[in-house]
């Protein structure tokens, strides 16, 4: 999944989400922090995507050692659950088209919120 894409994508739906909730679209003030909160949660949510999108390559390339497969697991684990917590924040609460796409594997998803 191309991470900038998704990420303008998230701009310019949570700023038209702003844009649309703004009662009081005649106050500029409001309307700036409007499009920066957007500007600020589309990267947020980028650089979790990012850090998803690392640590399952990682995983990925792993052949080796169970110990450091087992670790980049925890952090591949620990990076899809955090992206998924920014999602839901968002208001983006179904994650299945998230795990195709960024074929996120069974043994990451039932280590979701594990320590």
């Amino acid at each position: 999944m191309n991470c900038s894409i998704a990420c303008k994508f998230m701009f310019a739906k949570l700023f038209w989400m702003t844009k649309l909730s703004n009662s009081n679209e005649a106050d500029p003030l409001s309307a700036a922090f409007d499009y920066e909160a957007a500007s600020e949660a589309a990267y947020s949510l980028g650089l979790a995507g990012r850090r998803v999108e690392r640590t399952l390559a990682a995983l990925r390339d792993c052949h080796g050692d169970a110990d450091q497969r087992d670790r980049w697991l925890k952090l591949a684990a620990t990076a899809v659950h955090h992206y998924f917590i920014q999602r839901e924040i968002l208001g983006l609460r179904r994650h299945e088209s998230v795990i195709r796409d960024y074929e996120i594997p069974g043994e990451v998803l039932a280590r979701l919120g594990a320590k």
